[in-house]
């Protein structure tokens, strides 16, 4: 059997890698309904559904993550190769995306319902998950690119899939 994930840790992958462009997106509006409330304005409509949004996507990525990291202790990868220093270096961004992400997902639920004196250090984690996220496409484009290896296809194809490739 090839090296690979799970079928359902493709499609938890890929589902937090298209939701969370979304918070980027919807981030801003936090801070326009914030400063219109303040000012006794109301905000807009539109503001307030993104504030929505961006709650509770943020919300469903947490819990996304934290089933993610459930099933990869439960189901580790398979290591494609003997250990190296880029090995070592891509488990402890995985492993790193899952602290940032669910603290994220954490901070913002306490900044929304408990405290919003958090709010900073929530901005700050995501700039540190946005560079992490660069590092991880750059990563990827290199194995692609570069070292032209099947790195990336074990987050495309399931274990099962690429198994049944080898007949």
């Amino acid at each position: 059997m090839k090296s690979g994930y799970s079928l359902a840790q493709i499609g938890l992958h890929w589902l937090v890698a298209f939701m969370v462009p979304v918070q980027y997106l919807t981030g801003g509006s936090i801070e326009r309904t914030h400063h219109a409330v303040h000012m006794g304005i109301t905000p807009s409509y539109w503001d307030v559904v993104q504030h929505q949004l961006h709650n509770y996507a943020g919300m469903v990525i947490g819990l996304l993550m934290g089933v993610r990291l459930v099933l990869r202790l439960l189901q580790p990868p398979e290591t494609s190769g003997p250990d190296s220093w880029a090995g070592r270096g891509a488990k402890a961004l995985h492993y790193g995306f899952y602290v940032a992400i669910i603290g994220q997902a954490c901070m913002g639920f306490v900044a929304s319902y408990l405290s919003f004196a958090i709010a900073p250090y929530h901005v700050i984690g995501s700039r540190i998950i946005l560079a992490m996220v660069a590092l991880h496409l750059a990563a990827a484009a290199w194995h692609t690119l570069v070292a032209r290896d099947e790195t990336v296809d074990r987050m495309v194809f399931s274990r099962r899939k690429r198994s049944a490739e080898n007949f």
